[in-house]
Order: C-alpha cells, then sequence, then structure tokens
C-alpha cells in the first residue's frame, strides 16, 4: 500500500548521474529574445538508435518543466528514463527504426547551460543573474545541437506540456526543418488558473530564507523548503479530482510516516511531502523559476484570429493529444489550437483521449493504447506516405469500382471495409474533390479516395480506437461530437461533406444535416430503411424489433442506433427544410443491386446527394 501511496510520475527519475548523457559546447553569444545574451551555451543530450544514411530518421523529444535528457533508458543495465513506456525497441517511439534525441533544456539543471553553471563573467554560478529566456531561447539551443549533428530536417518533433510549445516553436520558426509535430497534454499558453499556481511556486523560492538572491550554491542550506512547497503545488496540478480520489480516499487518515518538516495529518500530505523532498534532491531552485517564467511567458494565442496568423508559416503534419481530465492543459486550448489548423487547411489529426489521471496521463502506461497508438501511427506515416500511396496505385483508374451485379461486385465492396454505400459513394464524388466524412468509423471510404489520389481529405469521429485506426492508415481525423455542430469548418470548405450510416446514431438531426450542407457544396447521406419489407414483417408478423447491422453485433438493447425511419421519412425532412435531393439511390445489400421499383419497401439501404 505505502508504494502504492507513494507512486508518482517522479518515481522512476533519480539524482545520479546520466551515464549516457553528452554535452557540446557552443561558442560565441545566444542573442536572446528578451534581450541580453549568454556568452557561449552547453548542451547535455542523449541519443537513441541509429542516424540513418539519408540522415532523415531523427525525432526530437522535447521534456517538461521539470524533465531532462535520460527520456529512456539505453539498456538492461541503465536506470529506466522519464518516458521508457513510450520510448524504446518495438515502442511508440520506436528506437530501432528511429534516431531519437533529447536534449536538456537551456535553463535547465542537468547538463545544459543553466543557472547552476559558472558565470564566465564572475566565476561563479549564475544564479538569479541568469537571463530571462523564453521558449524561443530554448529551441534556439536545440537548434544548434540539431545543425552540430549533421541533421537538416527532422522527422518529428514530439513535446508534452512545455515542451509541446517547444514542438509549436520548431514548426513555425523553422518549418523547412520538421515533417511532423505530436503535440501532447499542452496549450498555445497556460491558463490563468494554472499559471496562479506558478506564480505562489516561485513565491515560495523566493520567499524561502536561504534562497538568498539565489547564491546558495557554496555554501550554507539551500531554499530546500520554497522549492519542496513549489513541487508539492505542481504535483496537485498533475493529477486530476478522479485519481486524487481513487488513490486518497479509501485511507485518507492513515498517512504514511516519513521524516519531513511538513504536514503529514492526511495521506495526502504524506504524498505531498515525500514528493516535495524527493524533488530537491535532483533539481536546482534557480532553474524552477527561469523555466516556470519560460512557461508562463509562452504566448501562441489566445483567440482563433491569432492561432491562425501563428500557423500559417508551418509546413507539417500535426498530430494533436489532450486527455478530458487535465485541468492544467484543459483539451478546450488543445481544440482551439486544432480549429486554426483546420481552418489553414493543414493536415491535422486530434483525439481527446478518456483518461482520469489528469495532467500525468501523458506520461504513464494508462492510456497508452491510445495516445501511443496514435503516434506510433503517426510516425509511420511520415515514413511510409509516398511509398504506401505507390504500392496502392492511387491516381490510377480501376474498373473495378464501376457498378455492377453479383459476386464480382460484392467482392470488390471489402476493399472499403466491406461497406456497399462506400462503393457507390465513390462514383458520386469527383476525381480530386474535398471530402469531409462525419462519423468515418475507421476511414474505409477515406482511404478508398485516398488511394484514388484525393488531397483534401479529414475524417470525423467520437470513437477512439477508430480514431488510432484512422491515424494507422494514413488519414487526417478529428475527435468531435456531430450534435454540437461544426463549427470548426468554414463554409463551403469542402466539395462533398459525407454523412454514412450515421445519421440514425444523431441526436440533433435537423442541426447536422444543415451544417453538413453548409460546410459541403453537396452532402451524401446513406442510411439503413426501416421501410424495407423484411423488416416491416419482422415487428408485423413476428412482434420483433427490426435488427438494423444485426451482423456487427448489434441488438435493440445495445444498438448505437436511436433513430429508425425510411426513405419516405427522409424525403419528407428534407422537403420540410427545403433541402433539394438531386440523386436517389436505392441498394439491396443481400443482392449487391440496385432497386428501381418501390425502393422504400425493398432497398435496404439508401443513398441521397443533397444540397441547399
Amino acid at each position: 500500500m505505502a508504494e502504492d501511496l507513494f507512486h508518482s510520475t517522479d518515481s522512476v527519475r533519480g539524482c545520479g548521474a546520466l551515464p549516457h548523457a553528452k554535452s557540446v559546447t557552443f561558442d560565441g553569444p545566444l542573442k536572446l529574445a528578451r534581450g541580453g545574451e549568454l556568452p557561449q551555451v552547453t548542451v547535455a543530450y542523449e541519443t537513441y538508435g541509429w542516424l540513418n544514411a539519408a540522415r532523415d530518421n531523427a525525432v526530437l523529444i522535447c521534456h517538461a518543466l521539470s524533465g531532462d535528457s535520460h527520456v529512456a533508458k539505453h539498456d538492461e543495465c541503465d536506470d529506466p528514463g522519464w518516458w521508457d513506456v513510450a520510448v524504446g525497441p518495438g515502442k511508440p517511439i520506436d528506437t530501432d527504426r528511429y534516431f531519437v534525441i533529447c536534449p536538456n533544456v537551456l535553463g535547465g539543471c542537468r547538463g545544459s547551460t543553466g543557472p547552476n553553471t559558472l558565470n564566465p563573467a564572475t566565476g561563479k554560478p549564475f544564479g538569479s543573474d541568469f537571463p530571462l529566456i523564453t521558449v524561443d531561447d530554448i529551441m534556439a539551443a536545440q537548434r544548434l545541437l540539431i545543425d552540430h549533428l549533421g541533421i537538416d530536417r527532422l522527422r518529428a518533433v514530439i513535446g508534452g506540456s512545455l515542451g509541446g510549445q517547444m514542438a509549436l516553436t520548431w514548426a513555425t520558426r523553422h518549418p523547412d526543418r520538421v515533417a511532423g509535430i505530436a503535440l501532447i497534454a499542452t496549450a498555445p499558453r497556460l491558463t490563468s488558473q494554472a499559471l496562479a499556481f506558478d506564480v505562489i511556486g516561485r513565491n515560495a523560492i523566493l520567499r524561502d530564507p536561504n534562497y538568498r538572491d539565489g547564491q546558495y550554491y557554496s555554501e550554507g542550506p539551500k531554499p530546500d523548503v520554497g522549492l519542496a512547497i513549489a513541487r508539492m503545488l505542481g504535483h496537485i496540478t498533475y493529477l486530476s479530482r478522479e485519481a486524487m480520489t481513487q488513490k486518497f480516499d479509501p485511507d485518507r487518515l492513515r498517512a504514511r510516516e516519513i521524516r519531513t518538516q511538513f504536514e503529514t495529518k492526511f495521506s495526502v500530505g504524506s504524498y505531498l511531502a515525500y514528493q516535495g523532498d524527493k524533488f530537491v534532491e535532483r533539481f536546482d531552485a534557480n532553474s524552477y523559476l527561469t523555466l516556470s517564467m519560460a512557461l508562463d511567458l509562452f504566448d501562441f494565442g489566445a483567440t482563433r484570429e491569432e492561432l491562425i496568423r501563428n500557423f500559417q508559416s508551418a509546413e507539417c503534419r500535426w498530430l494533436v493529444v489532450s486527455f478530458t481530465s487535465d485541468w492544467l492543459f484543459p483539451p478546450f486550448q488543445s481544440r482551439q489550437m486544432v480549429d486554426a489548423l483546420v481552418a489553414l487547411n493543414q493536415p491535422v489529426s486530434y483525439c481527446d483521449v478518456k483518461s482520469d489521471c489528469g495532467h500525468d496521463a501523458f506520461l504513464l502506461p494508462d492510456e497508452l493504447e491510445i495516445y501511443g497508438g496514435m503516434l506510433t501511427a503517426f510516425l509511420a506515416n511520415l515514413e511510409e506516405d509516398d511509398s504506401a500511396l505507390a504500392e496502392s496505385g492511387a491516381g490510377s483508374a480501376d474498373d473495378s469500382w464501376q457498378v455492377g451485379a453479383g459476386p464480382r461486385e460484392a467482392s470488390h465492396f471489402r476493399r472499403a471495409d466491406g461497406r456497399l454505400d462506400y462503393h457507390t459513394m465513390l462514383e458520386l464524388i469527383e476525381p480530386g474533390a474535398s471530402v469531409l466524412d462525419l462519423g468515418c468509423g475507421r476511414g474505409g471510404l477515406l482511404r478508398e479516395l485516398k488511394r484514388r489520389g484525393h488531397q483534401r481529405l479529414i475524417g470525423v469521429e467520437l470513437d477512439e480506437l477508430e480514431i488510432v485506426e484512422c491515424v494507422r492508415r494514413g488519414l487526417d481525423v478529428i475527435q468531435a461530437d456531430l450534435n454540437r455542430g461544426l463549427e470548426v469548418f468554414a463554409d463551403g470548405q469542402f466539395d462533398y461533406v459525407i454523412l454514412s450510416r450515421t445519421l440514425q446514431t444523431v441526436m440533433d438531426v435537423e442541426r447536422v444535416l444543415n451544417e453538413m450542407l453548409r460546410v459541403g457544396r453537396q452532402g451524401i447521406v446513406s442510411f439503413p430503411n426501416l421501410g424495407y419489407a423484411p423488416l416491416r414483417r419482422q415487428l408485423a408478423e413476428e412482434g420483433r424489433a427490426p435488427s438494423v447491422e444485426a451482423d456487427e453485433g448489434f441488438a435493440w438493447y445495445n444498438t448505437p442506433n436511436v433513430r429508425f425511419f425510411t426513405i419516405a421519412d427522409f424525403e419528407t425532412l428534407c422537403d420540410e427544410q427545403g433541402m433539394r435531393i438531386h440523386q436517389r439511390i436505392a441498394l439491396n445489400t443481400g443482392t449487391g443491386k440496385r432497386i428501381i421499383e418501390d425502393p422504400n419497401s425493398n432497398a435496404d439501404l439508401a443513398i441521397m446527394v443533397l444540397s441547399h
């Protein structure tokens, strides 16, 4: 129980030497964004895997405020790294495939130039004389390292929290030098609530009597109390209400006895005291002040217009991941960035991963299946997009997609995830058209469009596992609830908006249909027809609820379908809403044929092409 109580994302981090760390010193001044300069800069870093002959498989990992270069262990004899769950052979960031670089940030205290390094002008540690730095300055030091390693273009830059802000800066300051950016649990700027915790933490350090204007390195006690309190505050923000309830409520009055000067009456108190005391063993108070201020000063934009303007220079592919219980970097801030990227038609995938772990979720194994799966696929896509398209024969005509009848047609439907409506929709969509697929599932239709050479494709999906599968297929997909509208998309942004076998799961049907026709020049809707004669007979003669999509394992009590309507019902709705139906296509999925006579009775699937 004691080990469970005190376990945290800090548990694997120690204060010992980093035997695999290397460092390089760059002579000559580094001019800083807010004035001043550093006469020289040393960057400590660790690398994993091998740089290939083309020098194009490098992945830069940017750590958070209290991290360092030791992102993962190098071998079985090495100490664990802070992101061992995600980095290593066969892991999401696969060191058998990629040359992984993780530098200690400028201003840190684990080998890179920071407040605890010597000031050449005085021969003493910088202390509080260390200049004010920004995320831009941190990125500039990283760029010096990447140049030193002889890498012109990074496969990807990946960062969580403060590291995500470094990744943002890479994408927009040096767009020609990075192919992909993965932003995890980060934001374009801190909320005022998050900033307030940093302000208190800095005050705790500055008001510690042992701070002594930052010159505490040579003799006497260090400001351990202030730094520990700052870290306790930090740990509160890294957790969630759910995580704290699960961790501390069962034995809230059974605190573990530890040697500490802090209150330990409650279990949460002993946890925080333990984390604070352990932190001061490996971190420097001046670095905490320096890096927390850099985090707080970062401002990529507060409004949609500012974000769009700041993202305009980027030329990369994007992956954005947030976590539902993260209130330090809340999901709405990730969505703001995604909205701006969508407005710019930049390729982006996004998922708000369901988690009770709070901000620390991106460091833990609990949701690794989702965020790790997306990372794996994202990196593979950056590597394999061109070859995958070539192998699939993208851009060439394929006679097998012409409408026919019988077994040959049915066998080819399986190429689009077994969906008969996909086959017909492919004929309806003009070559090269831009397409938004609402409720895209595993991306079967979008994959076929991509094979056919369409460039501007994006899916909208709610299910996390389906989103992971879409990213694995090299598709861009945004997690969203259709019932909340499509405000992220502009009027007429797409040639076609698809709603394939999704309308029956929608609560706000009128809103979704009108929104899709606002966003697209035309809408294509497919839906199961409950007017199909065998389904009518099932209810009328057998007294049993019709089973739509029964072949997928759904029954009346667990089906996602909340609407049961017919072709006639849908046509009446379109007439009432003033929607024009350009084409009506009725299909029998059993025979694979189009139905002309009495489609409301003889077809079990309908496709409608609509516009206002």
